[in-house]
């Protein structure tokens, strides 16, 4: 009888690194560093991956649907910021990318313990939101293990909705169950098994490209401007100000009535075209 080859996981794998509690501040940021190069290089591996994600959550979002990100821990609060930054940044509705973490909100600053282990809840939570096969489901987990969101993708499979994953092992369950997944393979953490570290920064990185090129591809960026962005702080009102002026050759004071006039960058551009 053949004996299952078990499969190590590298998010778990011992730190390159030993000791750490007697080296220098100095040579524990260098060594951080060391490991943080490798990062982005991995990323770069895994963009063939990453390019199917965004073209087929693009098909879904094109027609009407919703990007729902679910994650535990690290990984869910990753996914939580970077849906919350996309209404801001590209002036898309609220509700079009949703981010959602085992334990709910309250987890998003405190842990909810044993919350990742409800296989059941993942798919509950997504209900809530009335997800359908009009939308695309990204599951996010470090691991590739975690059963909240396995659970959530097998459910969303069986009723017909895409789903991806990210994930920083191979070969991982979750991987197996997404009909898209990355894998995007860091390596050992400086602190073992401390995810939070290498594999989330994977995991931002990977978010960023994929929301960011989505809201490109929708028609919410113009040139290289956040044209569509909420005009919501004295900051990005000056970056509006400049961006009119910019793309109309008028001076700020005379960008500045404009923007006021109209509310938003896109809309006081294509007023003054007309």
């Amino acid at each position: 009888m053949n004996k299952q080859k078990k499969i190590i996981k590298t998010t778990e794998s011992d730190s390159k690194y030993n000791h750490l509690e007697k080296m220098s501040t100095k040579d524990l940021l260098r060594g951080i560093n060391e490991q943080d190069l490798g990062v982005p290089i991995a990323v770069g591996k895994a963009i063939p991956k990453i390019e199917k994600v965004v073209n087929a959550a693009f098909k879904k979002m094109q027609a009407g649907g919703r990007l729902f990100y679910i994650g535990a821990g690290t990984s869910g609060r990753l996914g939580i910021v970077d849906a919350s930054e996309c209404p801001p940044t590209f002036g898309v509705p609220f509700g079009m990318v949703i981010g959602l973490i085992a334990g709910g909100d309250k987890a998003i600053r405190k842990a909810v313990e044993f919350a990742e282990d409800d296989k059941e809840q993942g798919w509950l939570d997504l209900q809530k939101h009335k997800i359908s096969d009009k939308d695309f489901l990204i599951g996010i987990a470090a691991s590739g293990t975690t059963p909240y969101v396995i659970g959530a993708l097998e459910k969303a499979n069986a009723v017909g909705i895409e789903t991806a994953c990210l994930t920083c092992n191979k070969h991982s369950k979750l991987a197996a169950t997404a009909k898209y997944p990355i894998e995007v393979v860091v390596g050992p953490e400086f602190v073992t098994g401390s995810t939070r570290m290498k594999s989330g920064t994977a995991q931002k990185l990977v978010l960023n490209m994929v929301s960011t090129s989505l809201m490109i591809k929708l028609g919410r960026v113009k040139g290289n401007k956040m044209v569509d962005m909420r005009l919501s702080n004295d900051k990005l009102v000056k970056r509006g100000n400049k961006m009119l002026a910019e793309e109309l050759g008028i001076t700020e004071k005379q960008a500045a009535t404009l923007l006021k006039k109209h509310g938003n960058v896109r809309t006081a551009i294509e007023a003054s075209h007309k």
